[in-house]
């Protein structure tokens, strides 16, 4: 017990850095549409594959899952690559970056499954204008990033407003610096679900072949339990 209590306390300081303070948007998330993949697959090698990596996924691997083919995929992915067996890997060299950013960008192969889909899609929604900052911009889900907004064309500038409620509690939101961004930033929200609902599936590329083999497991066994009541029934119909 002593001991599941210090891991506990130990483990407090990243579960609260995780959610930076804010509560978390539900994400809702759905690895088997292929179009919201295609989509997220497609936003990640242009906006993000700049200075992150996915280094444990391959594009044929993607092509494969996504039902996309060879040509599809040097067409609409393969930037940076030749052959369809290399991995999502950038030309970045990590000291430049850290030079750069003050830390090297993390490669994002299983961010999903370290952060959690809600913290990404919360993330991805909360960066805002601080010109305290050496790139302008910070996030409430994660103070002081140093990542640029590289999203912000498709979403809008926002800024931090903070109110009062009528119990004097003082609440942080973010609102849009120019309403007439509002339709933009709408179906940008969409366009962030795909994304992250893309690096969920690159986590676990083997959880589609999960959840379609699992379906199939739960079949085989209600049609054997079938047999093997009716079998039951008949041996100790003998029996009796």
């Amino acid at each position: 017990m002593r001991r599941l209590i210090l891991a506990l306390i130990l483990l407090l300081p990243n579960i609260v850095h995780a959610s930076g303070g804010v509560a978390l948007q539900k994400a809702d998330t759905d690895i088997s549409d292929t179009a919201s993949l295609q989509a997220g697959a497609k936003l990640f090698v242009n906006y993000c594959m700049g200075c992150h990596s996915a280094n444990y996924i391959r594009f044929q691997r993607i092509g494969k899952d996504l039902d996309l083919s060879d040509e599809e995929l040097q067409e609409n992915l393969m930037f940076t690559a030749e052959k369809v067996g290399e991995t999502l890997s950038i030309a970045m060299d990590g000291t430049d970056a850290k030079r750069w950013f003050g830390v090297a960008p993390p490669d994002l192969s299983v961010i999903a499954r370290a952060r959690g889909t809600d913290w990404l899609y919360t993330y991805l929604l909360s960066f805002y204008l601080d010109p305290s900052r050496p790139l302008g911009v910070n996030n409430l889900a994660f103070q002081d990033v140093a990542m640029p907004h590289v999203l912000w064309e498709q979403q809008g500038w926002q800024k931090l407003v903070h109110t009062t409620d009528e119990h004097g509690h003082e609440k942080a939101e973010l609102v849009l610096v120019n309403e007439a961004d509002q339709e933009k930033a709408e179906k940008y929200q969409k366009e962030v679900r795909d994304l992250v609902n893309f690096l969920d599936y690159v986590g676990e590329p083997a959880k589609l072949e999960r959840y379609s083999l699992g379906g199939k497991v739960i079949a085989f066994l209600f049609i054997f339990f079938i047999f093997a009541y009716l079998l039951k029934k008949e041996y100790w119909r003998d029996v009796h």
